[in-house]
């Protein structure tokens, strides 16, 4: 019996992580056709840092609105209309034939986005309880690096040969296994309208404070993660080190995030989940500072690896602290609210790089920026955030329920 629980658990990761890899290597592709495009297009580097400000308005609308979705229509169905609507998107990318059409096509891209990464960590959150929700939410998020992985295989070993559009070709695979979750992920019971929680339920009382201190911390660290892995390679180029262009180098970065996830599943059953993020945080702020000083190629692969694997681990964390913060009946709009919000973060970091650096503005500058906002995150963690976790309401019920049910306890 333990031996098929766990067969199912494993079963289940598998399939909703496999989607999250989808997405990542969405992103991570984007950085790599960014140079391309801009040689191909003579782009300046404030419209090139728009192309990721525009992608991550897209994936504003689409947390918050597939959230809701996913709470009204159920998670299943949701996460498969927002892998069809981003792979859609991607084919066409294929088409586009200047920078105008190439921002439209990935605004809608954006919608599926943003939408697949809330709808993904809810239905994840319902399944499990406790520890172990949290670990599996971190394990589903590593899924990410592996996403990389493979963005950056296809960078080095099929981009100098076909060029950028066999990027967005491999990424609108995605949509046929919007298939495949619908053979393989369970279903779940057709909720009534009349247990529908308003949309304005999220900013009730009991969960007002959480969903303002995770929105911040969502905006920080979309806002450094976006502005500093988008910008990495072109502003290592610029300082002379020529590493960065090296295949050797990406994957380095990639893998790097994989024991920066593992190790907070790890340290769950051990460690207070405020106390891990607040050392992850902490972690890219030491990263960021030694990144910005380093003299050598050795440092800036010791300080960029170790910017993976902090700055994706606290991401990962972050991912187990948030749905957990909200009854089932409003956790995907919970989630998806809080991301949202974060997601404004990503829309503004690329562009504000470009946009500093276009005014010629040093990378000591930048990263002080970047530095500054994670001590910000991390006084807001530390002071605002109580790690609680909203576990036994049922599959259905409304929220004003679950918090009459809280209350008796």
């Amino acid at each position: 019996m333990r031996k098929m629980q766990k067969q199912k658990t494993n079963h289940l990761l598998l399939i909703v992580g496999t989607a999250w890899l989808f997405d990542a290597m969405d992103v991570a592709l984007l950085s790599f056709i960014m140079p391309l495009i801009r040689g191909e297009w003579h782009l300046s580097e404030s419209t090139l840092g728009g192309i990721s400000a525009i992608t991550s308005v897209g994936m504003i609308f689409g947390a918050v609105f597939a959230g809701r979705l996913a709470d009204m229509i159920g998670r299943k169905h949701v996460l498969m209309g927002t892998l069809v609507l981003f792979s859609l998107g991607n084919l066409a990318l294929i088409f586009a034939p200047n920078i105008t059409v190439f921002m439209i096509i990935r605004f809608i891209t954006g919608l599926g986005l943003g939408g697949e990464l809330p709808v993904a960590a809810t239905l994840l959150a319902d399944n499990f309880s406790g520890t172990k929700r949290s670990q599996m939410l971190i394990l589903g998020d590593s899924f990410w690096a592996y996403g990389w992985i493979i963005a950056s295989l296809v960078a080095w070993l099929l981009m100098p040969i076909f060029g950028w559009r066999i990027a967005a070709i491999v990424t609108a695979v995605a949509g046929l296994y919007a298939f495949i979750l619908r053979r393989h992920l369970p279903e779940e019971k057709p909720h009534d309208k009349t247990e529908h929680a308003a949309f304005s339920e999220i900013w009730h009382s009991s969960y007002r404070r959480q969903l303002i201190v995770l929105a911040v911390l969502w905006f920080i660290v979309m806002l450094t993660y976006y502005g500093m892995f988008m910008w990495l390679p072109g502003v290592l180029t610029m300082r002379g080190f020529s590493i960065v262009n090296s295949m050797g180098y990406t994957l380095l970065m990639s893998i790097a995030q994989l024991p920066g996830y593992y190790l907070a599943a790890y340290l769950m059953k051990r460690v207070a989940r405020k106390t891990i993020l607040a050392v992850y945080i902490g972690g890219t702020i030491v990263a960021s500072v030694l990144f910005v000083s380093a003299t050598s190629s050795v440092i800036i692969l010791i300080a960029g690896a170790m910017l993976s694997f902090f700055d994706l681990g606290a991401w990962g964390t972050l991912i187990a602290i948030t749905p957990s913060q909200f009854p089932q009946a409003i956790r995907g709009t919970g989630m998806g609210t809080a991301q949202s919000i974060g997601r404004v973060g990503a829309a503004i970091g690329p562009y504000l790089v470009g946009w500093l650096l276009d005014g010629q503005a040093s990378i000591q500058l930048i990263f002080g920026i970047f530095i500054g906002l994670l001590i910000i995150a991390l006084i807001t963690l530390v002071a605002g955030l109580h790690d609680h976790s909203v576990e036994d309401f049922g599959a259905t019920a409304p929220a004003k329920g679950a918090m009459a049910h809280a209350a008796q306890h």
